[in-house]
């Protein structure tokens, strides 16, 4: 009897010397700034236990639709408006955990040196999605080249525009594809992050920006409802936020221009 107590209090031993099985996570994400972000927490949550795949999408759409599949278990691409809208239209279940690096977006040309020099007739490129559309009018707005029906937010549209003085005309595009065909219109909306990804030219030569403040354009930790207590997604969360090796990834991605984006999390 002695003999099988000491077997099993030697067994036990063994186990709890044992180290604990690494959890796992996939996470969607788009290339660029943010996809070399999460691939940089995925390296440093491994020394803490966490195994980390980063799946790539090339668009705005299938990301979602992966996460409500459960073929990833969190998402990382879109802000809290573009989120609002797709709960909505498509009826996800989701929520965000966290936040992330806030982008800032701006209005470029490759063939004009500022607002004045758009001539008239001249053709706009902007984002195809509601909320980056509007976010796209709105700063067309304010670059004074359009004006949107009054009380018009970041859900505007074209069909919001009163008045259009230069008689722009407007090609709808899918976000990250934007910066392939800057070069193909007088002027187009941008994202930072993309350029300086695709090294077609200098992030940080755009005409205006949005501002910093604009806070709820956060990108955010989408999980479905039911993973929205998982240990290893808060972990994850926690890796992310702390790492240096994260904020030096997103400075580069950002050309290391702080008018470009910031830390949401910093003052979240």
């Amino acid at each position: 009897m002695r003999k099988l107590l000491l077997a099993a209090v030697a067994a036990l031993a063994t186990l709890t010397a044992a180290p604990a099985m690494a959890g796992k996570l996939k996470i969607g994400t788009v290339p660029g700034g943010y996809g070399d972000s999460i691939a940089a927490a995925a390296e440093d949550a491994k020394t803490q236990g966490l195994d980390v795949e980063v799946v790539e999408f090339t668009d705005w759409t299938t990301p979602n639709v992966a996460l409500q599949s459960g073929d990833i278990d969190i998402n990382y691409f879109q802000h809290r408006p573009f989120l609002n809208k797709a709960i909505e239209q498509r009826g996800y279940d989701f929520t965000d955990v966290g936040v992330g690096a806030l982008a800032n977006v701006g209005l470029y040309s490759l063939k004009h040196k500022s607002f004045a020099d758009i001539p008239q007739d001249g053709k706009v490129a902007i984002a195809n999605d509601p909320v980056n559309q509007g976010r796209g009018l709105l700063l067309l707005q304010k670059a004074g080249l359009v004006k949107l029906k009054d009380g018009v937010g970041y859900l505007g549209s074209l069909d919001d525009i009163v008045e259009n003085p230069k008689n722009l005309s407007f090609t709808e595009v899918e976000g990250p594809q934007l910066v392939r065909v800057t070069g193909d219109v007088d002027l187009a909306l941008g994202y930072p992050h993309f350029i300086v990804a695709s090294k077609a030219f200098d992030a940080r030569s755009g005409l205006i920006f949005s501002g910093i403040e604009d806070k709820q354009f956060a990108i955010r930790f989408v999980v479905r409802k039911d993973r929205a207590a998982d240990p290893d997604i808060a972990k994850f969360v926690k890796v992310y936020q702390t790492s240096p090796k994260v904020r030096a990834v997103l400075s580069k991605a950002f050309a290391d221009d702080p008018k470009l984006y910031a830390l949401a999390w910093v003052d979240d």
